[in-house]
């Protein structure tokens, strides 16, 4: 596709005529002969014939030079600007108990955060049936332990997103531990407090109760439930007790089975207060269905603009004219140079 950037330079066309007659008019000098009968009927040799055509080169140069001054331009791609969609934030637990070996990944038995980060990558860029992406929402990503951070805001580069996930690791110091859930709401909050989608949706995934920060998970749901957004929680983690690594005072790492303990009325309660929904994840497979489901009820509502790219073409008849200009003035200075 061409298009030209100042179509109206193209009225420099009009003035071509006028510009030719007016140089027809310019008579050059002229040697006299006493007679020019003998002359006239010689047949007109190649270069007189090609001297009648130095007037039409000069035109067309003329036409490439205005053609040029429109400013053409071709159409390379066609991009797609998202201007409605969902607003995603993903709040994320990487507490100590994160670390709990209770959830199979390829055929062995994997930490949570390991599975969570797998299937939130799949969730995101698709991969399944029941998970073919998010391609046309924007998705932020908040983590917290005992204090609650924000790692990504919301971003249609997904790419980007998903590669400060593969960041993200388990708190290592003691004084870093905890579950802030209400921290964790309240910064989600912020993060979509001024996003122009029409759709806003949290989705919390922890293995536990709040036991850390100052704000109230319930009190933090009702302030989003005001902004219209909807949270959707998921409790993570076996039921019972689960084998967690453990560093002993000599260094080593062993495995310590503890008893697993999800505050599953309140992440129900932070869910139904905001319309959104619990799920609990017992394993690999049931976490990936409950993002499927979610994939399921929020559905993508984009409304999408198209516009085209477009290279600068200008060249492709600027430089033509400038070579037909160069040989019109070799020829007129060479072959065709007239006498005086």
């Amino acid at each position: 596709m061409i298009r030209l950037a100042y179509p109206y330079a193209l009225l420099g066309l009009l003035l071509l005529p006028l510009l030719l007659a007016f140089k027809r008019r310019q008579q050059p000098a002229a040697v006299s002969f006493p007679a020019t009968q003998e002359l006239a009927a010689l047949p007109p040799s190649m270069m007189t014939r090609l001297r009648r055509l130095l007037p039409w080169l000069r035109a067309v140069v003329l036409i490439l030079v205005v053609v040029a001054l429109a400013r053409p331009q071709q159409g390379l791609q066609v991009t797609k600007l998202y201007s409605e969609g969902i607003a995603i934030v993903m709040v994320v637990d990487i507490s100590g108990s994160m670390r709990a070996l209770d959830l199979p990944l390829n055929g062995q038995q994997q930490n949570r955060l390991a599975v969570v980060k797998h299937t939130f990558r799949q969730f995101v860029s698709g991969g399944r049936a029941e998970l073919s992406g998010r391609g046309g929402d924007m998705i932020g990503m908040v983590t917290f332990a005992r204090y609650a951070d924000s790692i990504s805001p919301l971003t249609l580069d997904h790419d980007t997103l998903l590669s400060l996930l593969d960041q993200v690791q388990i708190v290592s110091l003691t004084e870093e531990d905890g579950t802030a859930i209400g921290e964790a709401i309240a910064l989600g909050i912020e993060r979509l407090r001024d996003a122009k989608s029409t759709s806003k949706v949290m989705i919390l995934l922890t293995d536990g109760a709040n036991n850390a920060g100052e704000t109230e998970p319930i009190e933090a749901a009702k302030i989003a439930r005001a902004m219209g957004i909807k949270i959707y929680t998921i409790g993570t983690g076996t039921r019972g007790v689960a084998p967690v690594p453990v560093r002993t005072d000599d260094g080593r790492t062993v495995l310590r089975r503890m008893r697993v303990f999800i505050d599953e009325r309140t992440l129900t309660d932070i869910a139904t207060t905001t319309g959104g929904r619990y799920f609990r994840a017992t394993d690999t497979s049931a976490l990936q269905e409950i993002y499927g489901e979610i994939n399921r009820l929020e559905k993508s509502a984009n409304v999408l603009e198209h516009y085209q790219q477009y290279a600068e073409r200008f060249a492709w008849f600027l430089l033509p004219a400038l070579g037909l200009l160069l040989i019109e003035m070799l020829l007129m200075n060479t072959r065709l140079r007239t006498i005086p």
